[in-house]
């Protein structure tokens, strides 16, 4: 937390200095639980205030860049979310075909929406939420070249971050609470081991493709039991082809993501695919409505697999194209093999220039006794977010 404040604080210096762009937000954030929580310790509802800051600046003519977005949360019940990372501190440097990136970054690869399978260069900061859209910054020194045939990406990352979890009053949360500081590891540099990721895309008319290959610390942890009572992560070894790929076709866009993932203990395949199909001025309105269809599928054995491994996403997507930027996507989640089912809405609008209002509610229905979500079942929650953006 100094660091950070540190950092902060020297960026504003040189903000005042080289002309730096400053922006961010300030939010206050509500949670409300439909049900009193199945664990001894949880709560209800809570509090939570966060800040993110976002500098940037430019000289050589713009062929260097420099970058810095902080984020901070404290919150007034679950002590893990009460934490502070780096998104980004990054050096970009443009020489031709070439982009230079020195520093901490967020990326993002994928296509789909129900989950992301190729995407594996930064860690999740789980405490922030439960769809693995938060992740944590990532030390990098990323090389894109830019071809005629396509662009290339190579990217080695020193350190490797450790996943966020909810403290034992945390919602939702295990039913063993998780020890994040007891973390354990395969490779004996433990989080100081290097790992190597490099990708292929292109586009070819209406196909967007992308091939990767990665080599490192899994950033999804396995788990050990330590007493009886606390669950340990273990961090693997692993190597993973992926490949993801989008076709618009008209109204039509098609999605499809795959992994082929290696580690001592298994070798695997999953496979998550669908379409978007989209709908424009819906009874002549300048609202466009987007229906989504995504099915999962991941070959382990029972016991191994993660969430999404028979399961079938629907959703709609709302765009109401209005001067206040209003947007709606609902979608459900339906096990094929257990019968589980778990709602998702989310929403957010633009309140004048500067205030933007955010929506998120979550159900679980039905869920299995052998469910990894039933330690959830209880979880239902409405999520509330104001934030100023300046």
């Amino acid at each position: 937390m100094k660091t950070n404040a540190l950092l902060g604080w020297l960026l504003v210096g040189i903000s005042s200095q080289v002309g730096a762009e400053f922006s961010g937000n300030v939010a206050v954030e509500a949670f409300l639980f439909a049900e009193q929580g199945q664990f001894q310790y949880q709560f209800e509802d809570n509090l939570t205030l966060s800040f993110q800051p976002k500098w940037s600046g430019e000289w050589n003519d713009g062929d260097d860049i420099w970058s810095a977005e902080f984020f901070l949360r404290a919150d007034d019940k679950d002590d893990e979310r009460n934490h502070a990372d780096i998104r980004e501190l990054m050096w970009l440097h443009l020489q031709g075909d070439n982009e230079w990136r020195v520093g901490i970054n967020t990326m993002f690869w994928g296509v789909t929406e129900s989950q992301h399978l190729v995407d594996v260069i930064n860690q999740i900061d789980q405490v922030e939420g439960i769809d693995g859209e938060d992740k944590l910054g990532q030390p990098m020194l990323h090389l894109k070249h830019y071809e005629d045939w396509g662009v290339l990406d190579f990217l080695i990352l020193p350190g490797f971050r450790e996943r966020t979890f909810q403290a034992v009053e945390g919602r939702p949360r295990t039913t063993l609470v998780v020890d994040g500081d007891a973390a354990i590891y395969q490779s004996s540099e433990e989080d100081e081991h290097v790992d190597y990721a490099m990708r292929y895309s292109h586009t070819i008319d209406e196909l967007d493709f992308g091939i990767s290959w990665f080599k490192g610390t899994n950033r999804d942890p396995e788990y050990r039991i330590s007493g009886g009572t606390v669950l340990i992560p273990y961090y693997v070894q692993m190597t993973q082809i992926g490949i993801d790929a989008q076709l618009i076709d008209e109204d039509w866009t098609w999605k499809l993501e795959m992994i082929h993932r290696d580690t001592d203990a298994i070798s695997y395949e999953a496979v998550t695919a669908g379409f978007e199909y989209s709908f424009y001025g819906i009874y002549e309105t300048d609202i466009d409505l987007g229906t989504l269809v995504e099915y999962s599928h991941d070959n382990r054995p029972e016991g191994q697999r993660g969430i999404f491994d028979r399961d079938l996403f629907f959703g709609a997507r709302l765009a109401f194209n209005d001067v206040q930027s209003t947007e709606l996507l609902a979608g459900m989640v339906y096990d094929t093999e257990k019968q589980s089912q778990s709602y998702r809405l989310e929403g957010n609008r633009r309140l004048g220039d500067s205030w933007k209002a955010t929506i998120e509610a979550q159900v679980f229905s039905h869920i299995d006794a052998s469910d990894i979500l039933l330690a959830f079942e209880d979880d239902d929650y409405l999520l509330l977010e104001l934030a100023r953006f300046f």
